[in-house]
């Protein structure tokens, strides 16, 4: 009872492979004299989003698979501790803000003093000289008007420190509110969730992962090419990759990096066969702007085919013509 069925699905998964290998066969047998093709697999750059300062999370806004804008909130840390540190700072500005408004009263209170104690020094004198009085008022008022100098300097003195009381609380302030700042942890980039690492209520060290996050804006095919092919691909060339997972997609690349050495360090002298050996490592990357439109089909991991240009004047055959999904509904 149970055979037709089960034939019916090895029928259809021998279709599918057959299938497969066709297309395979065909993708083989498209690429003309000019390019090279190679596997490899997808990779994105991972983001550890990490805690500047030692505390206890107070919310982790994401879930692993979630897309985060960039700038967007990944965790945040307690901070009621820092928050009462902040209200004792700001009062200690205002602190500093009245001892200088005291300040700047005594001065005008000094000044005034002093302006007095020369307009009586110079009349004590002036009788003083016409025989009109006696030397000691003189020397009494010139006395008054030394302190009232003196107590000038001494006030302002004490503006001068008022004011630098006022920038140390200032500073403090701010070094408090970054603090405050570095207590939101927020992705740098765009791109999707790969692993929340921490919990509501635990506690994290300085440098602590709390999440990473794949930088969906940075996506590529690493590929490794033979001597003999890698020192004929140009450096900024078209390319194309093609999923083994969406095989009906071309997806249009640039190879962006070549590396200088090869993979496999080579012995002072190499035969021919020895040097066909060596393999040099190839990055075949994205368009940014292609990503961000098709972020959600961006995966790490899945495996395909890189074709690359190793002549000038080759062309694309119609297999490799770029083909995406359509994602305008």
């Amino acid at each position: 009872m149970r055979s037709p069925p089960l034939l019916a699905i090895l029928s259809v998964a021998v279709i599918a492979v057959a299938g497969y290998w066709y297309w395979q066969n065909q993708m083989a047998s498209a690429v003309p004299k000019g390019l090279a093709v190679a596997n490899g697999r997808v990779e994105v750059e991972r983001i550890d989003i990490a805690a500047k300062l030692p505390g206890r999370v107070a919310e982790i806004s994401v879930v692993e698979g979630d897309f985060v804008a960039k700038g967007a909130v990944i965790a945040r840390l307690d901070t009621a501790e820092l928050l009462a540190q902040l209200a004792a700072a700001e009062a200690s500005v205002q602190r500093a803000l009245a001892g200088i408004a005291r300040s700047e009263a005594d001065i005008a209170i000094r000044e005034a003093e002093l302006n007095l104690a020369e307009i009586e020094m110079r009349r004590a004198s002036e009788l003083a000289n016409r025989s009109a009085g006696p030397t000691a008022e003189v020397e009494r008022r010139t006395a008054q008007y030394q302190v009232a100098k003196a107590e000038i300097l001494g006030a302002r003195a004490a503006l001068a420190d008022s004011e630098a009381a006022k920038q140390a609380a200032e500073a403090q302030v701010a070094q408090i509110k970054a603090t405050l700042d570095d207590s939101v942890l927020r992705t740098p980039v765009a791109g999707r969730v790969e692993y929340k690492l921490v919990r509501n209520g635990e506690v994290v060290a300085a440098g602590g992962r709390v999440a990473t996050v794949l930088d969906l804006s940075d996506a590529f095919m690493t590929i490794f090419l033979p001597t003999s092919e890698a020192g004929r691909v140009p450096l900024g060339s078209d390319a194309r990759i093609v999923l083994d997972a969406a095989p009906n997609y071309v997806i249009p690349a640039t190879v962006s990096f070549i590396a200088a050495e090869a993979q496999f360090t080579p012995k002072t002298v190499e035969t021919a066969n020895e040097r066909e050996k060596l393999m040099y490592r190839v990055k075949v990357a994205v368009d940014p702007k292609l990503l961000e439109t098709y972020h959600d089909y961006v995966k790490a991991g899945l495996t395909g085919n890189a074709y690359v240009k190793i002549a000038h004047d080759a062309g694309w055959p119609p297999l490799l013509t770029p083909r995406l999904p359509d994602v305008s509904g």
